[in-house]
């Protein structure tokens, strides 16, 4: 009987690859051509740096795409430059772009959006270059840091197989992973904590296969101060631990799994509720901002009732909207439900849940970058299926069929783009508003496009034009193409109609982009700065936004 018989976990703790395990006689395969056979023959290390700097290049190049069109925006690269710029000054992470649009008091910090400190560590690379690309550079670097993760734990799946199998499945697990879909959408989207997310839970897991559970459980330490929610997959490791230790019949192996297993598992969940009931209002948060799940529940403990007394709610709440269930076919089956067959795939449970319940439509689709956190777990799962039944041809004709669909569908999720010369040329509305933005002075008090926020922020006291007038001296701001939190452009152009009639005058226009200038005392009809008593709101949704998967 294979070891992997009893857990997808081998016994050589001190394996860090598919180059160090003793192999197994070799199954038959098919015969390898010469480019290769001279690829096999390149050090495992130069291989491993080959693949980490091909994710990093990638990743990194589709930030910068996205950077020079302007089409990364306020909401939120420059929520994220605002806070981490705190940060790098010492300070707290305040946004005046989150905090002005939404309504929040004075005082609130980011901490009290999402109980996020890890994001501090990128801190340091705004004393190097102050600029909100070092956020895109950093997340490319983050993300790049998972290959060699992955690469480890494709070497301890992949124990028992011959080497040749061993280096061929390390190979296509990094380049799945660096080329998949998840981190290619998550890098189109700017800078989330997601960044931190994904390499903390290779580590974690990583960890976890070699039974280095304390690093492992610090690793899921740092993941619960990645975002308040990740301690529900903290937990849910633990559990798998738990799972798997009953199946190893070494007591001196099993009880450490034990131990550390109840401790993840309950310490996990503990951190995400003291970090949602007790942190996030602390720091200005509002208890409950966050929650979209008034088809279960007005809260979380009347959803809780609601739901024991009907479980049937859960069910209708995954049927409301067609996209809920086409998500779920859609991660999944672009891994050939590999990673349903792991007991890994429970840490995706709660996170999964936490979006296809939700009634937030923005939830529900693949074009942002909330599958990233997903990618490390589905992506582990589905080595742990495939290193079990390594033997078998289908399994190998599965793994290589998996990782080529995987990457075949970043293709055009981001990819194809970066060939295209046409795509890293702003649209004449996004070039009008760099303009724009170039002419505001420095240190101004601005209202900003969305689009052209992120260019303020390092240099200007930006917040976002939104639906309430805010006083500023200068506002930069479309007319005739519908910007974020607008919902149609005739807003727009009701609000410069609205300036101009109230001491603003047009200082630039260029392609439907107004600069406008405050040259009075008049107060503006509507005009409101957040004080002491605001009360925060979350935005509409739009009505086009739920009807497409593969449109944020």
């Amino acid at each position: 009987m294979s070891r992997h018989d009893v857990s997808p976990y081998p016994d050589t703790e001190g394996t860090t690859g598919p180059e160090t395990a003793t192999p197994a006689p070799a199954p038959v395969t098919a015969p390898v051509t010469a480019p290769a056979e001279r690829a096999l023959r390149l050090p495992p290390r130069a291989r491993t740096v080959g693949l980490t700097l091909l994710c990093f290049v990638v990743c990194l190049a589709i930030g910068a795409q996205q950077w020079t069109t302007a089409q990364l925006g306020g909401f939120d690269l420059g929520i994220f430059d605002q806070g981490v710029r705190g940060y790098a000054h010492l300070g707290l992470p305040i946004s005046s772009l989150k905090s002005f649009h939404h309504e929040f008091p004075p005082g609130f910090s980011l901490l009290g959006d999402h109980f996020s400190p890890v994001i501090a560590l990128m801190a340091p690379l705004y004393w190097l270059w102050d600029d909100p690309r070092s956020l895109l550079l950093g997340q490319a670097l983050c993300f790049a840091a998972g290959v060699p993760l992955i690469r480890r734990i494709a070497g301890r799946c992949f124990a028992d197989a011959d080497p040749r199998t061993a280096r061929r499945a390390a190979d296509l697990a990094a380049l799945a992973y660096g080329l998949g879909w998840p981190l290619l959408v998550a890098s189109r989207g700017g800078f989330h904590e997601v960044a931190f997310a994904v390499p903390l839970t290779l580590l974690m897991l990583e960890r976890g296969m070699a039974r280095q559970y304390w690093a492992s459980a610090l690793a899921g330490l740092l993941l619960c101060c990645t975002k308040e929610d990740m301690g529900l997959a903290v937990g849910a490791y633990g559990l798998v631990l738990l799972l798997r230790a009953r199946r190893d019949q070494d007591p001196a192996r099993r009880r450490p799994a034990v131990r550390w297993g109840v401790g993840l598992l309950i310490g996990g969940p503990l951190a995400s509720a003291v970090a949602i009931a007790a942190l996030v209002p602390a720091m200005g948060g509002v208890p409950g901002y966050y929650w979209n799940y008034q088809a279960l529940g007005a809260d979380g403990g009347s959803a809780a009732s609601n739901v024991l007394a009907d479980p049937t709610l859960l069910v209708s709440a995954f049927f409301d909207a067609p996209l809920k269930p086409l998500l779920l076919l859609w991660i999944f089956g672009t891994l050939f439900a590999l990673p349903l067959r792991s007991a890994t795939v429970l840490l995706a449970v709660p996170l999964l849940a936490e979006r296809v319940l939700s009634s937030n439509p923005n939830h529900w689709s693949v074009a942002r970058h909330y599958d990233a956190f997903l990618w490390p777990i589905l992506l582990v799962a589905a080595l742990e299926v495939l290193g079990r039944c390594h033997g078998r041809a289908l399994t190998r004709r599965l793994g290589v069929a998996a990782a080529a669909v995987t990457v075949a569908a970043a293709v055009p999720l981001g990819l194809a783009n970066l060939f295209v010369p046409a795509h890293w040329q702003p649209k004449a509305s996004e070039a009008a508003l760099l303009r724009g933005a170039a002419l505001v002075p420095d240190g101004a008090s601005v209202e900003a496009d969305n689009q052209a926020a992120p260019r303020l922020t390092a240099r200007a006291d930006v917040v976002l034009v939104d639906e309430k007038p805010r006083g500023r001296a200068y506002v930069l701001i479309r007319a005739d193409k519908r910007s974020f939190p607008f919902r149609t452009d005739r807003e727009q152009a009701a609000r410069i109609e609205l300036l101009l009639a109230h001491g603003y005058r047009t200082v630039w226009s260029e392609d439907g982009v107004h600069l406008l200038h405050r040259e009075g005392t008049e107060p503006v009809p509507g005009e409101q700065v957040p004080g002491p008593d605001a009360t925060p709101y979350q935005d509409e949704v739009p009505s086009d936004v739920g009807h497409n998967l593969f449109r944020g």
